[in-house]
């Protein structure tokens, strides 16, 4: 009977080896490119670049109006916390006083034997000063009383303040918890828009960067706008219709004044902007004080139909009221677009207009 050979197994090697590795290989780089790993993302056009883009600014703008509105609550509750701390101080050194005083007191006491004032003055060699001492010895035991009672006091209200001071510091470390998220936010949507934009050509760019800055026509508005004359408030606006008081005529000619400044996101000056920045600093240039926030700001004054505009008014756009501008007249405005451009002039159409506002 013939013997049976068990099959020699072969080891993998030479070129048997060779081609099974480039089989797995092969096997590999399907299943990623069917999972999705690793597969490039196809070329978007130009118009799919800046559509893209501008939503991300938008988004940006957004986010950085909520980044604003927490920096300005943190400053809010970091002043409060300065203002609580000095209070305490203040309130410390009136009570160490008043426990020098009381110390006094009870050192002299000590020293006299412990005895009432009234029993010593009554056992005193000296009766006809017997009544004048009683009524010293009352006073001083008022006094005493007092004392001690204003200690209480005292203690009682630093203990309020530091119990303030630490909800307050609560409040503070939440808030700086919350700007590290929202600048997160922020860079995150900006560092997303430069990688889009980098996909473009430099010709694209260029392109891309001329449509979000000044054109050429603004560029000679800004440049005849410097030889119109002044309002009755006496300040060149630049303007081209007459704000209606002086206050309106300095923020709009600061806003004038700016054409060019670059935009960067919480920014208020004095050579960089966002757009409540922007609007914020023409009117504290002005001497008024707006509130941080283009949420904000849109309570500020008076609401005014667009019919009604004037120059001055502060302009507001999309339906969360995410971006603001200044009026300046004949249906332009100037404002601190995005990234891509610097301050600017552009009509108010440009964007879906969503309410104006006359500072108060």
């Amino acid at each position: 009977m013939a013997a049976h050979r068990k099959a020699r197994q072969r080891s993998l090697g030479g070129t048997t080896a060779r081609t099974a590795v480039t089989i797995a290989l092969a096997g590999a780089a399907t299943a990623t490119a069917f999972d999705g790993v690793g597969h490039a993302e196809p070329r978007l056009s130009p118009a799919q670049v800046k559509a893209k883009v501008d939503a991300l600014y938008k988004e940006a703008e957004v986010a950085t109006e909520k980044y604003n509105g927490a920096q300005e609550k943190a400053d809010t509750a970091e002043k409060h916390l300065r203002t609580l701390r000095d209070e305490a101080a203040r309130k410390q050194d009136r009570l160490n006083t008043t426990r020098e005083k009381l110390g006094s007191m009870a050192a002299a006491q000590y020293r006299s034997g412990g005895i009432d004032p009234a029993v010593q003055l009554a056992l005193s060699d000296d009766p006809d000063r017997y009544l004048d001492g009683a009524a010293f010895a009352e006073r001083v035991g008022t006094r005493q009383a007092a004392a001690v009672s204003e200690v209480r006091e005292q203690l009682r209200e630093i203990a309020q303040l530091r119990e303030a001071a630490d909800s307050e510091l609560t409040s503070l470390k939440a808030r700086q918890t919350e700007l590290k998220q929202r600048k997160k936010t922020v860079t995150g949507k900006l560092a997303a828009a430069r990688s889009l934009l980098a996909r473009l050509s430099p010709e694209e760019r260029a392109r891309y960067a001329e449509q979000g800055g000044q054109s050429a026509g603004q560029r000679a508005s800004r440049s005849s706008a410097r030889d119109l004359p002044a309002t009755s408030g006496g300040a060149e606006t630049g303007a081209p219709s007459a704000a209606p008081d002086s206050r309106a005529a300095a923020a709009v000619s600061f806003a004038y004044s700016k054409l060019g400044s670059p935009y960067v996101w919480g920014a208020t000056g004095p050579d960089a902007f966002d757009c409540s920045g922007l609007t914020l600093a023409a009117y504290r240039s002005a001497g008024v004080s707006l509130p941080r926030t283009t949420y904000a700001q849109i309570n500020a004054g008076r609401r005014v139909a667009r019919s009604e505009l004037q120059p001055g008014d502060l302009v507001f756009f999309y339906s969360g009221i995410s971006h603001v501008g200044i009026y300046v007249g004949d249906g332009q405005m100037i404002h601190a677009p995005n990234p891509s451009a610097p301050v600017r002039l552009a009509p108010i159409d440009q964007m879906p207009f969503a309410g104006a506002t006359r500072v108060a």
